[in-house]
């Protein structure tokens, strides 16, 4: 990694690969989510301005030039921060890449709803145009479950402040949080949420329990029990059948999703979104589990990749080994998930 003269911290949406990257906060200012080891040990802290601005200035000499278009603003919620200081550096960053057409950030649901609609529009004028928000769930089940410390009510508001104050909206939601237990409520809940807030995007992530975190202890109290990769694109197509009268972009677009073919304009592409789900779910077991663990070693990125038989044939051989050393697939499946950054 190159020695920058600025700070950045360790995140960033997969969408922002190519965006100027400035850190306003360390940390996540809740840090509590079950499912989360980010953060881990880690005290959350709000930048200075004028060290935030110096930064700015230092990646302003360190890319001597570069046509950014486009920042994201580094940690977990730069809207934890007092509006105006917010708004000075915004205009700063505006005064040094000049080309900048978007600024997103990360927002909190119940950090957002402390700020005043009119606040929220002043953020948005001052530059920060676009919105990533990890509702996760739509369950109120769900989300006390793995402690996420927002509500879907807090979710509906501050996603509507947003899009009221012209900020395009990203919301992500977590394939299999509610596990086995609440896999039904998860999806239906979800659902009905992302229809009274319609985001410009929906990303769909899944579930990998790391070790360490809330849910793997949560697991081994049997509390909570993970679904299986099948399970999950059927929460995930009870989830998307049930989107309705909504203009959202949707997608499986991180490593970590099983089907990343998945991906279409709400409502149009709906049905055809729905038949590659379909497409998995009807296959037999056998060539289910032989997409799975080729999908999980880069063999197969679509369903149609399983036509080529010497792939397939190759991935059979190691369901055979693995069948054969009486490892679970679904425990193998879980371990090759998790080590997707």
């Amino acid at each position: 990694m190159a020695d920058y003269p600025f700070e950045m911290g360790p995140i960033r949406p997969v969408d922002e690969a190519d965006s100027l990257l400035i850190r306003t906060t360390r940390g996540c200012p809740w840090n509590r989510c079950e499912f989360c080891t980010l953060y881990e040990g880690f005290k959350f802290s709000l930048r200075p301005v004028a060290e935030i601005k110096t930064d700015i200035w230092a990646a302003k000499d360190y890319f001597s030039g570069h046509p950014f278009e486009t920042c994201f603003l580094q940690d977990g919620d730069s809207f934890v921060m007092r509006t105006r200081e917010l708004i000075e550096v915004l205009a700063c960053l505006r005064e040094a890449f000049p080309g900048l057409r978007r600024i997103s950030s990360y927002g909190r649901a119940q950090t957002m709803v402390k700020k005043s609609p009119e606040a929220i529009r002043q953020i948005a004028e001052a530059g920060l145009n676009k919105l990533y928000c990890g509702m996760e769930s739509g369950s109120e089940q769900v989300l006390k479950k793995v402690k996420k410390g927002i509500t879907p009510e807090s979710i509906i508001r501050s996603a509507r402040m947003a899009r009221d104050a012209g900020m395009e909206t990203t919301q992500f939601i977590i394939l299999g949080l509610g596990g086995k237990e609440l896999s039904r409520d998860h999806a239906l809940e979800t659902a009905r949420v992302l229809n009274a807030v319609n985001p410009d995007q929906i990303r769909l992530l899944t579930i990998g329990v790391k070790d360490g975190s809330g849910l793997s202890r949560q697991m081994a109290d049997g509390a909570f029990t993970l679904p299986s990769e099948a399970e999950m694109i059927a929460e995930q197509r009870l989830l998307l059948e049930n989107l309705e009268g909504i203009t959202s972009h949707y997608a499986n677009h991180h490593g970590i999703d099983l089907l990343l073919e998945i991906r279409g304009q709400l409502p149009r592409d709906k049905g055809a979104m729905l038949a590659v789900m379909d497409g998995f779910l009807d296959m037999e077991k056998k060539d289910q589990d032989n997409f799975i663990l080729g999908r999980r070693l880069g063999y197969y990125r679509r369903l149609s990749d399983m036509e080529n038989t010497m792939n397939r044939v190759f991935v059979d051989k190691q369901l055979d080994r693995i069948n054969g050393a009486c490892e679970d697939l679904e425990t193998v499946f879980h371990s090759l998930r998790t080590q997707v950054v």
